[in-house]
């Protein structure tokens, strides 16, 4: 099965098309491989299991092709950046507010 869409690559940032995420694929710019946690959607460190899937036995390596059905491939995004930091510096940013220079 293979998941539609486009993203980068987690380890080097490369592009990634939707045909980029089967099992066995990896990224042309680095070889490392695509269909891994790192390169999900759902991968969300400090997470419990770093998915915010509710999954029975996530892969304990992230960086590292596995089986789970609900992959689904992350929006673009630069390499190594958390998917969560900039959504949750503006909610804290939205509610106390933006800090003035002293």
């Amino acid at each position: 099965m293979t998941q539609q869409g486009a993203g980068t690559c987690w380890q080097c940032g490369g592009k990634l098309e939707g045909g980029d995420y089967a099992r066995s694929e990896s990224c042309q710019k680095c070889g490392s491989d695509t269909r891994v946690c790192r390169n999900c959607r759902f991968y969300a460190p400090g997470r419990s299991g770093e998915c915010l899937e509710p999954v029975a036995e996530p892969p304990k390596d992230k960086t590292r092709a596995n089986f789970c059905e609900l992959f689904r491939p992350s929006s673009p995004k630069a390499a190594g950046q958390d998917p969560t930091a900039d959504g949750s510096k503006a909610a804290f940013e939205k509610l106390f507010g933006k800090k003035k220079p002293v």
